[in-house]
């Protein structure tokens, strides 16, 4: 006796989480926008992106352009101011070598300091007064001139009136070098002169006296009139710097105060504002350096600075609203004239729906869409005559149907008379007969089917099984046959009658009373199916001549007839994706291993399988 056990294996099947995510989504491809998105999208597209791409490019190039001309022509008036400042400072280094000694009045004032007589006094003093007025002749710009003595905290010979509150502390200092002292712009400490100046403080190292200094003042007239052509915009500054960085003169005192320091936190630092120009507390500043290591630097507020730039960008703004105006009525025209001759294809389309194939043509005003229009009318046409094709093949439809059932008739009789075998086995007790017949009945209901049909693994096993059963009673030996199949392949589609000639081929071989044979169908990443016996074996010659070597149709009877055959369902249905292995020993059986692409059964081979 024999068994067969089935061994059913569940197992999980995992949900396409990307597909539901893009659907929750709602993610919608180019594909499917309809032709007006499209046209609309397109000429957007067409018109936004080379106006971006020019403007950028526009943008970058206008922003060099204008930072270029503006930092030259700053720089530039820096420079004037540069010069303007240092010929001041020359000048008052001039003026002070004249009153310090040895110069001319110096030793005159080392005698009158000296003399003793009030005569001799009186004319030294008439005489000093009469080379300062002179100094002051030919320097026009000086204003103040005096001698100062510090240890006294007195002064002699000014030539103007001076302040109270006069202080040499209370001074910007902007340099000091070479025993002379320079201050930067400050107010004139002449009691009638309000004005901006520059001043100088020197020693004049009398011989045999201490804390003498000259005093000189000049006008800064004209270094204010270079600054004041310097401004750009209404909100422009400037200030100057001495040599460690402190602002010795600022026109803007609430946010950069005089005496501090021209760096972001307003502490000495020697790397804070490195470089000659930047961007501080939101105002672009420029520097330009002295040799004597003073500085001027011009600050541009951010928003007059960028004036010029905002203009350009408002002009684009403009213009990309006009460009992106013009292309969607172009975009929109172009529609409106598509449109008309699709609404026409529309209706052409229709009354081929409804079988009015013989309504009368349309032509519109674009020589394409009529070529179109024409050659879907000759389609109309085409299909018209098919109608009338399709009609005299009904009326022959019923001529086919007497036809088919003719070719039944005897495939039915032999299956009504083996019913009618199975009916009297029962009625007379004879239940080997009976099973016979039955096995049988269901093995040729299988088998008599259409070769071409499709099958699933679970009518491929049900009609193995019936077959075991008419070869169990054939042979007087016992035989063991195990099956097991996976549940998820069960349903899985493939070629009619492709099982039994295979394990027909096991029991072809030398299976005795110990003998078995094993079918295992799993799911991998395809359908793998394995018949394996514990048989004599084939040779290896015998296997390539089943494989490989094909034979005439009289010479293939037996195993050779159902191997050929298998081989060519796989090739035809698979189209050269599914593989055939058979490996065996003499002596300790064979192996066949059937690797199938995995394809589930669809409703309409289900439909013609019942039928």
């Amino acid at each position: 006796m024999w068994n067969v056990h089935i061994y059913t294996q569940n197992e999980d099947k995992g949900v396409d989480r990307m597909k539901r995510f893009k659907a929750k989504l709602g993610i919608i491809s180019f594909e499917k926008l309809t032709l007006k998105k499209r046209i609309i999208l397109i000429f957007a597209a067409s018109t936004i992106i080379p106006f971006l791409c020019t403007a950028l490019v526009s943008n970058h190039a206008i922003t060099l352009i204008l930072s270029k001309n503006l930092n030259s022509g700053v720089q530039s008036n820096l420079h004037q101011v540069q010069l303007s400042l240092e010929t001041t400072i020359s000048n008052l280094n001039h003026v002070s070598q004249q009153l310090a000694y040895p110069g001319s009045v110096g030793m005159m004032l080392e005698q009158y300091l000296s003399a003793t007589q009030q005569y001799q006094k009186a004319v030294l003093i008439e005489d000093i007064q009469t080379e300062l007025n002179l100094i002051t002749f030919t320097n026009p710009s000086t204003n103040l001139v005096m001698y100062y003595f510090k240890n006294e905290d007195s002064y002699l010979f000014q030539n103007n009136a001076i302040r109270e509150d006069f202080s040499l502390s209370k001074l910007p200092m902007l340099a000091s070098y070479y025993g002379i002292t320079y201050y930067g712009p400050h107010i004139s400490n002449s009691m009638y002169n309000n004005e901006f100046v520059l001043s100088a403080l020197r020693r004049v190292d009398v011989p045999g006296r201490e804390g003498i200094y000259v005093y000189i003042e000049s006008g800064f007239k004209l270094t204010q009139s270079i600054l004041e052509s310097d401004r750009i915009g209404k909100n422009s500054f400037h200030l100057i710097l001495d040599n460690d960085g402190r602002i010795a003169y600022s026109e803007a005192g609430s946010i950069f105060p005089q005496n501090g320091y021209f760096s972001p936190d307003g502490k000495p630092s020697d790397h804070a504002v490195g470089g000659d120009s930047g961007l501080m507390n939101g105002y672009y500043w420029f520097k330009g350096t002295s040799n004597q290591g003073w500085s001027v630097v011009s600050l541009i507020p951010k928003e007059d600075y960028n004036e010029e730039k905002n203009r350009w960008i408002i002009k684009m703004i403009y213009l990309f609203a006009l460009f992106t105006s013009i292309g969607l009525l172009l975009a929109w025209l172009l529609w409106k004239m598509v449109y008309k001759p699709l609404n026409q294809f529309n209706m052409e389309m229709k009354n081929v729906i409804s079988t009015r194939i013989q309504s009368p043509g349309v032509r519109t005003t674009i020589p394409e869409f009529n070529y179109l229009l024409k050659q879907f009318h000759n389609m109309k046409n085409q299909i018209a005559n098919l109608f009338q094709e399709v009609e005299q093949k009904e009326k022959r439809r019923a001529d086919l149907e007497v036809e088919k059932l003719l070719y039944q008739i005897n495939p039915h009789f032999l299956m009504n008379t083996l019913d009618t075998a199975h009916w009297l086995a029962v009625m007379n007790g004879q239940k080997e007969i009976d099973r016979l017949v039955l096995s049988l009945n269901k093995l040729l209901h299988y088998n008599l089917g259409k070769l071409g049909q499709k099958s699933t693994i679970r009518e491929e096993i049900d009609s193995l099984r019936q077959y075991l059963i008419l070869q169990q009673i054939r042979y007087d030996f016992a035989f063991d046959v195990r099956i097991e199949v996976e549940d998820d392949v069960l349903d899985a589609a493939v070629p009619r009658f492709i099982l039994q000639p295979l394990v027909e081929n096991s029991l072809y071989h030398g299976l005795d009373d110990d003998g078995y044979i094993q079918v295992d169908v799993k799911q991998k990443e395809h359908i793998e199916i394995t018949i394996q016996d514990n048989g004599a074996g084939i040779s290896q010659e015998k296997i390539e001549e089943l494989l490989n070597e094909p034979k005439n149709p009289q010479e293939k009877v037996g195993m050779g007839i159902g191997m050929s055959y298998v081989k060519r369902m796989l090739e035809s249905y698979y189209e050269g994706h599914a593989k055939l292995d058979i490996v065996s020993e003499i002596s300790k059986g064979t192996t066949i291993r059937l690797t199938l692409p995995f394809r589930e059964v669809s409703q309409d081979d289900e439909r013609v399988g019942r039928g």
